[in-house]
């Protein structure tokens, strides 16, 4: 069974190039991944890049950060890009309060942006949250979410993932998970119902252990499947087997099984 990177930027590495980072990730096993854009000119290349590789898709939007660019010209031509058959999400999109790029009512008109543009399309929603749960959660309660909801990176705590679960939103986790010092997350993560479940790099950032302090990429995606196993308390089959469907149905991907894309 293949392993899923559910949220790179592949387009973002400055040490590798795209051909490189898939070569290297179908070398450790990882099958399916997707890139994810910041912005107009990063969502464009993420098609382009899922255009190139088989086993790539693409996810478009605008980064809470990046807020201020989300203007109705671009949120059209985000629209536009959505419409691409190699396009399964729109976002990241979300709410972060841990930097001031952008003020909160712009992060908020941009969401609420976002969050419709996801159902109007049948897109996967995918959330960007830091230090802003509450919020998010809200504004999710009250613009009404789309059928599909992934919370990229994962930062809840176990309040957040009762909430989450109980809406039947995927939690994902990345390396981040598997720092010995992530005690409040590797909590979460053992609550996090294993049908609720993705694995992410969010690459080139949060490089999994043993390899913090290297640029990240989907290859190590691996190392947080086997955290998350541990920490749940089940077999790295079981775990990867479940990511995988799970994936399938996060992002609405064809097929039942690896014999039908790999």
């Amino acid at each position: 069974m293949p392993y899923v990177d559910t949220h790179c930027h592949l387009d973002h590495h400055r040490e590798r190039s795209v051909a490189e980072q898939v070569d290297r990730a179908r070398s450790a096993g990882v099958a399916t991944m997707i890139t994810v854009g910041t912005d107009l000119a990063s969502s464009t290349q993420a098609v382009r890049t899922a255009k190139r590789f088989e086993d790539v898709h693409a996810v478009v939007g605008i980064h809470p950060n990046d807020a201020i660019e989300a203007t109705a010209r671009v949120l059209e031509l985000i629209a536009r890009l959505a419409e691409e058959p190699e396009v399964v999400g729109i976002g990241e999109t979300g709410l972060d309060y841990y930097r001031d790029h952008t003020t909160p009512g712009q992060q908020e008109a941009s969401f609420r942006a976002h969050i419709d543009l996801a159902r109007e399309l049948d897109r996967t929603l995918v959330i960007h949250c830091r230090e802003a749960w509450d919020d998010c959660l809200a504004i999710l309660a009250d613009q009404g979410p789309p059928p599909r909801v992934v919370m990229h990176c994962f930062s809840g705590d176990a309040e957040v993932v009762r909430r989450c679960s109980e809406a039947g939103w995927y939690q994902s986790y990345a390396g981040n998970v598997t720092f010995a010092n992530a005690d409040e997350l590797r909590e979460a993560a053992a609550l996090t119902p294993l049908e609720l479940l993705l694995t992410e790099t969010d690459s080139p950032f949060l490089t999994p252990h043993p390899h913090r302090g290297r640029p990240n990429d989907p290859s190590y995606v691996p190392y947080t499947l086997r955290t998350l196993a541990s920490l749940q308390g089940r077999s790295v089959d079981e775990v990867e087997q479940a990511v995988f469907d799970n994936t399938r149905r996060a992002f609405a991907l064809p097929g039942e099984g690896p014999s039908e894309r790999f």
